[in-house]
């Protein structure tokens, strides 16, 4: 075994599959493989629903949880099979880093810290790929105070934080969120509301379709103004840091109020478009005004290959250099899984991972449990 060498595990808000990623942590960190597989609809869907209170949940929840880490193991499998082209083995793999899929988030709540609650079986997935795993990433910092999200501002610090620049990672999954990289002072990060979530709801229901591929159907309608303002009326919006959110807030019934009944008049790509422009409009206030002296943002995520939202962004943010983290020597659909890895490390190596200038914790914490694998 090797203390480098981690799997990195992600299945985002987007719910669209599993990404995996092995990760090389012996010097700065550089992924050596990826493998990816689709979430099945009928997990995804069982998965959607849990994100809101419904009848036997407990029962539901635990299933979901096991179709989830097999679907996890098979994703490893495909990716050691890589692996294995480059003479690396699954006794040189240290441990996987797996997040586990969120379906309520709901920190600093009810008199106390609240919950965040990722669903995963942890125990399962080790003794399917015969790896230790690290997972429940979040609950050390919620205990100590914090909101538990975001997680990856550290590693996206240690990846590309450098003096002299001044520089934001917007990672847009379901949920888009930001971290702040200034050119001296303190890392920073935050959510700042729906990424790809409501576009890809919006899409599915009017095209069949799980996402607009490259924004083209967005690219086809019209900002919708009135709508658009509506949208923007949120509080989350104007709350200030630290904050974090998901599914919980931003969800098909947040989307209906804000179309006060009109949907069945407004053409459907217009709405595309205007639920396009609110994800730009969302992130790029949030990088004007809390590093207004940008000069660089890198996108990763799913949002990063909507050629639309990009140029969005990059419209609303003109003294700003606008790329995918690809341009950084990462993929931006490798970033979040690689995170993970990352996680997963920090664990090994007893490194506190979180930062408590993002989540509001009393101090930064060790992140995770170890769930031993019998090798």
């Amino acid at each position: 075994m090797s203390a480098h060498l981690f799997v990195g595990l992600m299945s985002g808000t987007s719910l669209d599959g599993v990404d995996a990623v092995l990760a090389d942590f012996s010097a700065a960190p550089r992924v050596l493989a990826q493998a990816s597989r689709n979430m099945p609809e009928e997990l995804k869907q069982e998965l959607l629903a849990l994100n809101s209170p419904g009848d036997n949940e407990l029962h539901r929840a635990a299933l979901a949880a096991n179709a989830l880490a097999r679907l996890y193991a098979l994703t490893v499998q495909d990716l050691l099979a890589q692996a294995s082209e480059q003479g690396i083995g699954r006794h040189d793999v240290a441990a996987i880093g797996a997040h586990g899929q969120t379906v309520r988030h709901r920190p600093q709540s009810f008199s106390g810290p609240g919950y965040t609650w990722q669903l995963n079986n942890p125990a399962l997935l080790a003794e399917l790929t015969g790896l230790d795993v690290v997972a429940d990433f979040r609950t050390a910092d919620l205990a100590a105070g914090g909101q538990g999200a975001p997680l990856v501002p550290g590693f996206h610090a240690a990846l590309w934080a450098r003096s002299g620049l001044e520089m934001g990672v917007l990672n847009i999954g379901g949920i888009s969120n930001l971290t702040l990289l200034p050119s001296t002072g303190p890392v920073t990060g935050f959510d700042c509301g729906p990424g790809n979530a409501l576009m890809d709801h919006w899409c599915q229901r009017h095209t069949d379709q799980a996402f607009d591929a490259g924004g083209c159907w967005a690219a086809s309608g019209e900002v919708l103004p009135d709508l658009l303002n509506r949208m923007l009326d949120e509080p989350f919006f104007t709350q200030a840091p630290p904050k974090s959110t998901g599914r919980d807030l931003f969800h098909p019934q947040w989307l209906a109020s804000k179309l006060a009944g009109q949907a069945q008049q407004l053409r459907p790509q217009d709405v595309q478009a205007t639920l396009t422009a609110l994800t730009a409009s969302v992130c790029a206030d949030h990088l004007l005004r809390y590093l207004p002296r940008a000069q660089e943002l890198l996108v990763c995520g799913g949002g990063a290959l909507n050629g639309q939202l990009m140029h969005q962004l990059q419209a609303r943010l003109p003294q700003v250099r606008v790329q995918p983290t690809d341009a950084r020597g990462l993929p931006a659909m490798q970033v979040e899984a690689s995170a993970f890895a990352w996680l997963a490390w920090c664990w090994f190596e007893r490194q506190p991972a979180s930062r408590a200038e993002v989540t509001g914790a009393r101090a930064a914490r060790v992140l995770g449990a170890l769930y031993p694998a019998t090798r």
